[in-house]
């Protein structure tokens, strides 16, 4: 059977029962679908998906990766980001392309035309089947991608600890991706608070290592070429004692034990007078 005549008789046996298939295509996807997504909603997606298959087979096309498909596939990635957005599994995203053939089961007549066309038609659904769950595993990592950047986001905190000085207090490791996002909002938050004073405390750093070092110096580098003088706190005798143990180097970048430390050195920087402000016992 030529390739012509196995669409041809695909394109009749889909067309036969027209709506009727595609509404035993949606009552079966529904049932995998918990009623988490509502009847109108799935049948809208099939029908698309439905009408553009059967002009995909119309034009003579057996080729689910071919451009006479583009507009199933099209139509099957919305379908696939919209799953994935919903928190549903790739079984579940998959099976709204695979239910079609059961659907298609009873339409098939017995013949040896029917079943050539039926398993042509099957490696079809198969391979656009591949299609969705390809769309649906980008579409995740994108979203996962989005949410760690959205964390890091949270996790990096600027605040303004009095005039003319800002605080960025750090939790967790530091890598290169975290020290990008430390160096730009600390660099913005110097600018919108005209601040020439900025505390990185890392009392909240596990470890301190070579790498973690240089991510530090790179940041303090970056507020000093703005005009901006940066002390980092939370040095705590274990990191004290690493930071000796592997010959790192702050030079004249300051250093304090505590955030308070650190921002009473920022204040006698930005010429505040302490007399007011948590004196210490035996202070000057």
């Amino acid at each position: 059977m030529s390739g012509e005549t196995v669409s041809d008789r695909l394109v009749g046996l889909l067309s036969v029962r027209g709506e009727d298939l595609g509404g035993e295509w949606a009552d079966k996807v529904l049932t995998t679908l918990g009623g988490r997504v509502s009847r109108p909603e799935v049948q809208r997606e099939l029908q698309e998906i439905y009408a553009a298959l059967v002009a995909a087979l119309a034009s003579g096309s057996l080729d689910g990766r071919g451009e006479e498909f583009g507009e199933v596939r099209a139509l099957l990635t919305e379908l696939s980001r919209n799953r994935a957005r919903q928190g549903f599994t790739p079984t579940e995203t998959a099976v709204s392309v695979f239910a079609l053939k059961e659907a298609l089961e009873p339409a098939l007549s017995g013949k040896d035309s029917d079943l050539q066309a039926y398993l042509k038609f099957s490696g079809i659904l198969d391979t656009l089947g591949l299609f969705t769950i390809e769309e649906y595993t980008r579409t995740r990592e994108e979203l996962i991608a989005a949410q760690a950047e959205q964390l890091l986001e949270l996790s990096t905190p600027v605040v303004k600890l009095w005039d003319g000085v800002i605080g960025v207090p750090l939790v967790g490791t530091l890598d290169s991706a975290r020290t990008m996002v430390v160096m730009e909002k600390m660099l913005q938050a110097l600018i919108d608070t005209g601040s020439e004073q900025a505390i990185i405390d890392i009392t909240g750093v596990p470890a301190v290592d070579t790498e973690v070092a240089q991510h530090l110096l790179k940041t303090v580098v970056a507020a000093r070429l703005m005009g901006a003088e940066c002390t980092i706190s939370g040095i705590r005798p274990q990191i004290a004692q690493t930071i000796v143990a592997l010959g790192i180097n702050f030079g004249d970048i300051v250093t304090k034990a505590t955030l308070a430390d650190a921002l009473r050195h920022a204040l006698r920087r930005s010429g505040v007078t302490l007399s007011h402000a948590a004196p210490q016992a035996g202070a000057r």
